[in-house]
């Protein structure tokens, strides 16, 4: 008996050590480590003055203010499909925000854990207008360009095996080799995440001779990953998302966070700003902490228009990733 209840001891101190390292990690270095893409655009690439930019970039400030008070200190790590994974099991990285599906493999066997869903995406396919191809059902026989360690040519296989179809699939280890490929004509179509697919189209010699096409084969729910052991880090990376879609919600913005903080009646928004509650003590931080990063990054919709929007050169509507309430699907709980 005395034996159990030593050993029990024992978990329960390891699993609160565990609970506190991350964040202490990230205090005593003064840096969130955070993986990202480095040539994606609109999620996460280097812009003309050098710094790194994007939908994913912003969400490591995000985590950088609330855990550290500052959206600059942030390390970005670029990383490959192929490597992000064991960047982030290794430790190299203390949050993965790489347009990473979320799928049972990775949260089970890997292990990993994803906070959220920051974007639903779907897999499709773009091709070249002179191929004449309106639709995916017309694409038996085509050669297919993938990247390696990615879900997409899994995706490809089940879906042409359900249509009977037939496809020659051609692999590359680097979106830049991929993308390199498809420009010069050595396969007749590219897949990936339809968010990717208006990026790569950018980047060809001739934009205009290509065209993304509407079919979605696939879920492609997206998202920031953590380490599992860790639930006071997951806690906070994934508290910091669900914030950013409140506060879309709630009408607060970058530019009235300060005002709605001092000024709002509504529970819900005085719950948020750390008026009355908002948790920041239960994860170990303080009450400000998401006052902080609206302030730092904007909202969820400020972060997409400023990356994704209308108004940028990727021009993606806000489709599923509209909220709840404004004929999307982006759903937090409340605080």
């Amino acid at each position: 008996m005395k034996a159990l209840v030593a050993a029990a001891a024992l978990f329960l101190g390891m699993a609160s050590a565990a609970g506190a390292a991350t964040l202490d990690d990230v205090k005593a270095r003064g840096s969130l480590n955070c993986g990202v893409n480095q040539n994606l655009q609109g999620f996460g690439a280097k812009g003309a003055d050098g710094a790194y930019v994007g939908f994913d970039v912003d969400f490591c400030r995000a985590v950088a203010s609330v855990a550290l008070g500052d959206p600059a200190k942030v390390t970005y790590v670029p990383l490959s499909a192929q490597e992000r994974f064991d960047a982030l099991k290794s430790g190299k990285v203390d949050v993965l925000a790489r347009n990473t599906t979320w799928t049972m493999d990775r949260e089970t066997a890997m292990p990993l854990r994803f906070a959220g869903i920051s974007y639903h995406d779907g897999q499709g396919f773009i091709v070249k207008k002179l191929l004449g191809v309106t639709s995916a059902l017309q694409l038996s026989g085509a050669s297919i360009c993938f990247q390696t360690g990615t879900t997409t040519e899994s995706n490809v296989e089940d879906f042409f095996r359900e249509k009977e179809m037939t496809f020659v699939p051609m692999r590359f280890d680097t979106l830049d080799d991929l993308v390199k490929a498809f420009d010069e004509g050595k396969c007749d179509t590219f897949t990936t995440d339809m968010s990717a697919l208006y990026a790569v189209r950018l980047r060809l010699k001739n934009p205009d001779d290509a065209m993304v096409l509407q079919d979605v084969i696939s879920k492609e729910p997206l998202g920031p990953a953590v380490r599992q052991g860790d639930e006071q880090w997951f806690n906070i990376v994934r508290w910091t998302l669900y914030a950013l879609v409140n506060a879309e919600e709630l009408g607060i913005t970058s530019a009235n966070v300060d005002d709605m903080k001092a000024k709002s009646k509504n529970a819900a928004v005085q719950r948020l700003l750390g008026v009355n509650g908002a948790g920041g003590p239960s994860m170990g931080l303080d009450a400000d902490w998401a006052a902080r990063t609206i302030k730092a990054t904007g909202n969820y919709g400020e972060i997409f228009d400023r990356n994704l929007g209308p108004n940028t050169p990727l021009a993606i509507n806000r489709g599923l990733n509209a909220l709840w309430n404004a004929g999307g699907v982006l759903y937090a709980p409340p605080m």
